[in-house]
């Protein structure tokens, strides 16, 4: 072929464009089959009625679900539920629309969505437990003599994430009676009601894929676990146990019931246990707890308590967000700004409690703790005193041949740490012990040589790992030696 014959880009371009055209000439478009079905279900032209749409989070799934469980199961109610099949369905995903307009074909395909199998997904709805959810799917609903159509799709694989449910019905009150009763569904049915979870993000800080749920085992810890000076952790039952106890009787004598809880103090002290023992104690009550990466869903997390109270919420190292206003770029701390508002917005009447561990109390932005309402006690968990370290050494003690002959001396060496270096210290003398010898019995002898470890060889940076302040190991009694036969048979 000569240069003269060869076409340019653009004259092929025209060529091809023309004989495309002519290719579908007189060729008239398929209806797609789910006219038909919605036509002959509703009783009207699915092309000609109205579509009334909704979205919830990615985190509503298995409530939705619920919910939509629930609506079919009601009296006089019927229900079928259609699966399609379609091309780019999880890349674009689908609508109303989509199932109903005719496809012209040519270079987009010509294949209109077809009745298929439903597709499912399993949802976490507890700790190890799973409910199969509609991922894609069509049902076809009746209520007596109403007729609706609603589609339950999920986006998210190419797109932002959401639980999309669109409406279709000849009368449109039906279809935002519908919805309306979807909604209350799902709080009646939420599945995260009386749960301890955690919200996180899969894909990374910029909510690609949004937010997550991760369900937390409700701790099971005793009283005598929570090692505090006397009359600390009455202070803080208090303040929380005991006013969701008398809640009822507290709003009938028109008293607030929203309160906040403030447990500072040196790292490796116990707020956390101390938190986590609160969430024992109430059993029932819906639990959020926000760390680290997490702060980026307050607002959610705190949607998620105003919705399920009674509830709680709890944000460890709160001073990670809420420093002081100046210590941030440009001065400001959106995050900070949130969580206030988040704290404000509760009703008085509103059963939430919030509880915040600090390290860093001195960082901690003024109004945080100035304004009541906000935060109404502050209480101090710190490092333990003699009495509480002997408590430590008992309970970390726990299931070891312990044969301390000199518990005191422990005790004294041991001023000034926190509840974390115990158990690391127990921990280590235990290893001690397991390198001596076939019999694991810890003596005061493996004590003394972890302390020596940890605090000589380590210095004052792994005690502060710890938990603890200053090594006090100047002026310390030395160990007596051991001698057969010295210690308890």
């Amino acid at each position: 072929m000569s240069e003269e014959q060869m076409l340019s880009p653009a004259a092929f371009g025209r060529a091809f464009k023309a004989f495309l055209e002519r290719a579908l000439e007189g060729e008239e478009a398929e209806e797609p089959p789910f006219v038909s079905r919605l036509a002959n279900h509703l009783g009207a032209d699915p092309r000609k009625l109205p579509i009334l749409a909704e979205q919830f989070s990615v985190i509503e799934h298995p409530n939705v679900q619920a919910a939509m469980d629930a609506w079919i199961s009601g009296t006089s109610r019927s229900a079928e539920l259609v699966g399609m099949s379609a091309e780019r369905k999880r890349y674009q995903g689908l609508s109303f629309s989509d199932l109903i307009t005719p496809v012209a074909g040519g270079l987009t395909g010509d294949r209109a969505p077809q009745p298929g199998p439903v597709d499912y997904v399993n949802v976490l709805v507890a700790r190890g437990e799973t409910r199969a959810c509609v991922q894609h799917g069509l049902y076809l609903l009746g209520d007596g003599e109403e007729k609706l159509a609603v589609l339950l799709r999920v986006s998210g694989e190419h797109g932002p994430p959401g639980i999309h449910v669109e409406v279709m019905a000849a009368a449109p009150e039906a279809a935002t009676a519908f919805l309306s009763e979807i909604r209350a569904g799902m709080l009646r049915h939420n599945v995260y009601r009386g749960q301890a979870l955690t919200l996180g993000n899969p894909h990374g800080p910029f909510g690609e894929g949004g937010p997550m749920v991760e369900f937390l085992a409700i701790p099971e810890i005793e009283e005598d676990a929570v090692v505090l000076p006397d009359g600390v952790l009455e202070r803080v039952e208090r303040h929380t146990v005991r006013f969701a106890a008398h809640a009822e009787k507290l709003l009938a004598a028109g008293r607030h019931l929203k309160r906040g809880l403030l447990l500072h103090g040196p790292p490796g002290t116990g707020k956390t246990l101390t938190a986590m023992y609160l969430v024992g104690k109430m059993p029932g009550r819906t639990t959020v707890v926000l760390s680290g990466g997490g702060y980026g869903l307050v607002a959610p997390s705190c949607e998620l308590a105003r919705n399920l109270q009674p509830s709680m919420v709890i944000l460890e190292d709160v001073d990670l967000v809420a420093e002081e206003r100046g210590m941030h770029h440009m001065g400001e701390n959106p995050l900070l700004y949130e969580l206030l508002n988040e704290m404000d917005g509760l009703a008085e009447d509103a059963d939430v409690i919030f509880v915040l561990t600090t390290n860093r109390a001195d960082l901690l932005e003024p109004a945080l703790a100035a304004r009541p309402g906000r935060i109404d006690q502050a209480t101090e968990i710190p490092l333990p005193d003699a009495g509480c370290r002997q408590r430590l050494i008992q309970l970390y003690g726990a299931g070891l041949d312990l044969r301390l002959e000199d518990p005191e001396t422990v005790v004294a060496r041991t001023e000034g740490v926190s509840a974390s270096f115990i158990k690391e210290l127990l921990r280590r003398a235990t290893l001690f012990a397991a390198e001596g010898g076939e019999s694991l019995v810890v003596t005061d002898r493996h004590v003394s040589e972890a302390l020596d470890e940890i605090l000589a060889d380590g210095g004052t940076l792994t005690m502060r790992l710890l938990g603890g302040q200053s090594p006090s190991t100047v002026g310390a009694p030395e160990w007596p030696e051991a001698e057969p036969g010295d210690w308890m048979p």
